[in-house]
Order: structure tokens, then sequence, then C-alpha cells
């Protein structure tokens, strides 16, 4: 049943134009001064959904970003700072991308955002997909093996610091801690300080839904979101199967969806019609993103070539938005048909009881705004009611 939700924000600015006849991505370069507009609008949009009873506000690490895309460089620095003005709503990692830390900073960092907010901050990780970011840090991921190697090892260590008072650990990557003298005596173990305070909740993207992938995550007890971010909208239902057998095998009976939040692009409008009129150039923006980084599904090496050429991109016969959300990844129209699919994706996964909305990279702020009031209103009543509690005869 669904009880929870949230809404992933990767970090965009508003853009001066937007779509496939808009400005190429590559062609994109933005002032210091307009980068930094996208923290008022963070600001904005957590006061706003803290504001209307939304669960989890899901912020995206990104770096070295002047085309104005995602530009929130520290998560854990934003949740602090984001729990000082809201104060409900939990602010979520979406995601801290591990290889572009040292393992035992990222725990430590967590660490105190967790206790400096009361446990409101949600740690998150993943694998990262821009080259520039996580090259330029000096970790790989043209080599995806070494990538995901480097990440496993990463999550081992980082699990060690949350869970024990003193652990070592010797790997390929790392020896923690070094053996050499220290105040009179050889280091074998080390603390991390300060571990954090409340249950640590571990989310991850999951994307290629590997069985190696699925089965670390697993291990660890790492949650799911399915859509968002790094991976294509919507839920394939071979996924969240896949997702259910696997936590069976590591001794964990989960109903269909449990563990999982499914992220959705949702549009409210008097029409589909008109939704799909408002939204194309956010969807067709945020294909000129995403796509050449492999995260729109079944593109052609010609198209990918085409989204950053204005001449070719309209002839290159490249997915549409009305696919879209005949796919099911975009819920589009009324509230009263929105409700009514989500309730239908309710009914196909009843251990589900989170998802993510929102709108995607390009959307201006006062369309984000707009839209999050009027889910929350008119869409979200109809779930939370769910879960009231019943009034009896004596109240």
């Amino acid at each position: 049943m669904i009880k929870r939700f949230g809404s992933l924000f990767a970090g965009h600015i508003d853009l001066p134009d937007m779509g496939f006849d808009a400005t190429p991505a590559n062609e994109r370069f933005y002032s210091n001064d307009k980068l930094v507009t996208v923290f008022d609008k963070v600001d904005a949009i957590a006061k706003t959904m803290d504001a209307k009873g939304y669960d989890t506000f899901w912020m995206a690490e990104h770096h070295f970003q002047r085309e104005g895309y995602e530009c929130i460089p520290n998560l854990l620095m934003e949740a602090v700072h984001l729990c000082h003005i809201t104060k409900n709503i939990r602010i979520g990692c979406g995601f801290n991308i591990a290889p572009m830390w040292h393992p035992l900073r990222l725990a430590e960092d967590y660490a105190t955002a967790d206790i400096l907010t009361g446990g409101r901050t949600i740690f998150g990780v993943g694998r990262g997909y821009h080259t520039r970011e996580v090259e330029v840090f000096g970790s790989p991921l043209l080599d995806g093996d070494a990538n995901r190697e480097l990440f496993e090892e990463q999550m081992d260590i980082i699990f060690k610091a949350f869970n024990e008072e003193s652990f070592s650990h010797q790997g390929k990557y790392y020896t923690i801690p070094p053996s050499v003298p220290y105040r009179g005596y050889q280091l074998e173990e080390i603390t991390l300080v300060p571990r954090p305070v409340n249950p640590v909740e571990c989310w991850q993207p999951v994307v290629s839904a590997s069985e190696r992938g699925l089965n670390f995550m697993a291990k660890h007890g790492i949650k799911g979101v399915i859509g968002g971010g790094a991976a294509a909208g919507g839920a394939a239902s071979s996924v969240v199967l896949a997702w259910q057998d696997v936590q069976a095998k590591h001794g964990r009976e989960l109903e269909l969806g449990g563990d999982l939040i499914i992220s959705f692009s949702t549009y409210i409008a008097e029409t589909p019609e008109r939704a799909i009129e408002d939204c194309r150039k956010y969807f067709q923006e945020n294909m000129k993103m995403f796509g050449p980084l492999g995260f729109v599904r079944g593109l052609t090496d010609e198209q990918i070539s085409a989204l950053g050429d204005p001449k070719r991109i309209h002839s290159a016969g490249l997915p549409t938005l009305e696919q879209a959300v005949e796919e099911g990844s975009w819920l589009m129209g009324t509230p009263e048909m929105i409700t009514e699919k989500l309730m239908m994706i309710q009914d196909q996964y009843p251990g589900l009881e989170e998802i993510n909305i929102g709108l995607p990279v390009g959307t201006p702020q006062n369309v984000l705004i707009e839209q999050l009031e009027q889910f929350a209103e008119e869409v979200m009543p109809a779930f939370k009611s769910q879960t009231a509690e019943p009034v009896t005869a004596d109240d």
C-alpha cells in the first residue's frame, strides 16, 4: 500500500530555453552567479514539500556541470541546511556517489548529518554515470568492472564503520588502518567518530538490475529506487520480480514491491493532451541531457549523435512523450486520472509503500512548485486516507 510520497530534484537551474530547438546541451555554459541560483530553488522546493505533507525530498550529487543541469555537489551539507529551514520532511541522498569519496569521509559526513538533523537525513549511494565527475576525482568509470569492484569495497568499509565500535579492513583498494606507529602503539583498528546514532536506512538506484548488483544490495540490506536520476522512469515488472526473488534468497520474504521506491514523472492538467503540450520541451531537454549518457533506452548511436545536432534532431526518429506516457513512466492528466493510475500500480505491487513524483531536468521552479502543490492537494489525500486511524464510536 502506498503510504509515503517523495520527489527527486537533480539540481537544475531555470534554463532560458528548452527542447529540441533550444541550445544544445554541450553548448550551455552559465556564469557562477546563475549556477548558484540552484540553492534558492532547493530551498523553495523543500519548504513547499514540507508544508504540503510530503515525506522525503531527494537530491542528487553532481559536479562540474557548467551546463546548469545538476548543480548540487554536497548533499549532506545541503541536508543539514534544509533541516534547519523545514520542520518534518526527511532529506534523501539520491545519491552520494561513493567512488568520488574516501569511504570513511563519506561515513563521517553522513554520521554528522544524521546527528545534526535528528535522523532526518536518509543515506543513499550510487556508482556514478558521468565520466567527467568520477574520473576527475581519480576513480574508474569507463572501466565498469573496476567501478563496481571499487564501489562494493567502499560499501563494505562504510557498513563496518557504521556498525562496529572498531574495525579493520584489508582489500584491493584500501588497507584500513595502515600499520603505523601511533602514540606508543601499533595501529591495528580504527573507530569512526562520530558513528550514526539513528538506524541507518540506505538506498541505491536499481539501474541494470544485474544479479550481482541485486545480491550485493540484499547482502547489506540496501533498499532500491527504480526510476529517477540514474535509471529510466517507471518500473518493469521483471525488475520488481527479480528484486523480490533475490531478497527471498537472502532470507527476506517481501510482498511484491517491498523495500522499493518507484519514481514517475507526473503532470497535472485539465487533459492529457494539454499536459503533453506543456511538458514536451521538458521531456526533450531531459533527453538531450541523459540520452548521450545511456539513460534513454533503445537509442542508436546515430540518434545519440543527433541529440547534439539541431539540424538532425527532428528527423532522427527519437522517442516521443506520447510513447513515454503509453509505457507508463509519465503519468499525465487530471488529478483523478493520475490517482487512478497510481491505485492500479498499488494493486500491482502490494508491498510498495513509497513513490517519487516529479518533473525532469529543465522544468522551471514555478512549474515544479505548482505541480507539487496540486499533487499534494488533489492526489495524495486518496492514499493518505488509507493509513488514517479509523474513527470509533468512542472518539
